[in-house]
């Protein structure tokens, strides 16, 4: 697939974004990594972080024994509850999925997008959803799988043998944490993947107005059993909604689907984005969707 930028301006190595990732009704919005500190056109503020409070570990244990919330307490995350009994299932009220091998999806405090991992599970209409964070080694055969699917390669360009989708997935795993690539379980099953990324520091900051804390999204939906019954529609709503749930200082969630892609901007469109602009990106024309957080009660 081509890339869109070197994304080394950083310091990091993140990850390279797809052109646009549709199956049926839902697309991905394009990518990259520089760090962008510009100005804010849309008069948004961003408060700088100026000191770090934390709890001594004694009393984060303490509070965790005692209201069952698994010890995250200032972006800290204990151990949780395990409710997949090894496999995808979703933690229920007040938990967080663990996955198998024993691992946290918990990330770590001070992260740029605020511990995606450590995100509850929300109640859609179609079932418990969760965004669960990827781990190559138990993953990489699914989302390439996917990838392979042609209805899903035509956006993303990630098919291929198994290395193809790693070497998409690495550097957002090892980079420092601006793009998190994650599966969507839906009732315990992984049936979707999702990046959610730092639009600010992104490339894509180049070609519209950003704001600080702009926060992307990029998705497919993997199954073809999924597509084209407005299921899409309704996870990107739930999406969207923890986005601005668990990041406070992000006003707006952002999306630039193909502008050919009629189906994925209608998709956005009833999940209560608005189409903002039309962008000329390196490897293609794109509708700027945007998710406002004062908006939220109205669209």
């Amino acid at each position: 697939m081509s890339s869109t930028d070197a994304r080394t301006d950083a310091g990091v190595t993140p990850a390279t974004a797809p052109t646009d990732a549709v199956t049926d009704e839902i697309t991905d919005t394009g990518p990259g990594a520089d760090e962008v500190t510009g100005s804010d056109p849309g008069g948004g503020t961003d408060v700088a972080d100026t000191l770090d409070l934390r709890l001594p570990d004694e009393l984060i244990d303490l509070i965790a024994g005692q209201d069952g919330s698994g010890g995250q307490v200032n972006g800290s995350a204990g151990e949780g509850t395990d409710a997949g009994s090894g496999d995808y299932g979703h933690a229920g009220d007040g938990t967080r999925a663990h996955v198998p091998g024993g691992t946290s999806t918990a990330l770590a405090d001070d992260d740029l997008l605020d511990n995606v991992g450590a995100w509850r599970p929300v109640t859609t209409r179609s079932g418990v959803f969760q965004l669960v964070p990827v781990r190559v080694e138990r993953d990489l055969a699914l989302i390439s799988r996917w990838m392979n699917d042609p209805a899903v390669a035509a956006f993303w360009e990630l098919e291929g043998p198994e290395s193809v989708t790693e070497n998409h997935l690495r550097p957002q795993l090892d980079g420092d944490g601006r793009s998190v690539p994650c599966l969507g379980v839906l009732d315990g099953t992984p049936m979707s993947y999702w990046e959610i990324y730092r639009a600010d520091l992104d490339p894509l900051a180049r070609h519209y107005p950003a704001r600080p804390h702009d926060t992307g999204v990029h998705l497919l939906i993997g199954g073809v059993a999924d597509r084209g019954r407005g299921l899409g529609t309704g996870l990107l709503k739930a999406v969207a909604d923890l986005v601005l749930d668990h990041r406070p200082r992000c006003a707006r969630v952002v999306a630039e689907p193909d502008l050919r892609n009629t189906p994925s901007v209608s998709a956005f469109l009833s999940a209560g984005f608005r189409f903002s602009a039309e962008v000329d990106l390196p490897d293609k024309r794109a509708a700027l969707m945007i998710r406002d957080r004062a908006l939220r009660a109205l669209l």
